[in-house]
């Protein structure tokens, strides 16, 4: 069956990778990866019954990468990929405390785009310029655990999703969010990037906003 090409997608992607995850032995990457699938599939499932959103008003699809995966959202929702994966960033700590060999998570967001196809298999799958763009973030060095890179373009649509839901930015307040100045660096291919650290004080899990979905983050 020949794979049909589908229209581009401009909107959030969320990576997360385990870090050195080839180093652990495959019983170990096996028990890591299925108590982090669980845990995720068990907060995705909380947060979309918390907004009442069905799921493909939150997330569009996932991409397994071996050693995590790319979330990709809904484009409707556009800026609230960071905040989701501040989210994510909440479940590693309790990762560790369980699994004393566990290293932590990286996680990384970018606002770019994407296409979905189907594949040889016929099911839907994702390529595309946003997916390396936003894995070119994990290679910033000033990286800290506890804390999740997002690019300067995914700062911008984080900055206009906060104007257009005030109460976010109050209950971000809450948790005390904090933001780093803005990190220049180069990726391996010599391509400049501009990203930030951001991370709540007070971590936990923020549900999105059941918006109106006849309007669209431009």
């Amino acid at each position: 069956m020949n794979p049909k090409i589908k229209a581009d997608v401009f909107t959030d992607i969320v990576l997360i990778d385990i870090i050195n995850f080839s180093k652990l032995e495959s019983s170990q990457q096996l028990e890591i990866i299925t108590f982090l699938t669980r845990s995720y599939k068990k907060m995705i499932e909380k947060i979309i019954a918390k907004s009442n959103l069905p799921m493909k008003r939150l997330v569009l699809g996932f991409i397994s990468t071996g050693d995590g995966f790319y979330t990709i959202l809904n484009p409707r929702l556009k800026g609230f990929g960071a905040i989701l994966g501040m989210s994510f960033n909440h479940f590693s700590d309790h990762i560790s405390k369980k699994y004393p060999y566990f290293e932590g998570i990286r996680i990384s967001v970018h606002t770019g785009t994407i296409t979905e196809f189907n594949d040889i298999l016929d099911n839907t799958n994702y390529i595309g310029k946003g997916l390396n763009d936003c894995a070119r973030y994990l290679e910033m060095k000033d990286y800290t655990i506890s804390t999740v890179i997002i690019s300067d373009i995914a700062m911008r649509y984080l900055k206009i999703f906060l104007n257009m839901h005030p109460d976010f930015s109050v209950l971000l307040a809450e948790r005390e969010f904090k933001r780093s100045s803005a990190y220049t660096f180069h990726d391996k291919h010599g391509i400049e990037k501009i990203g930030y650290l951001i991370w709540l004080r007070k971590a936990g899990i923020i549900s999105p906003p059941n918006i109106n979905f006849n309007s669209l983050i431009q």
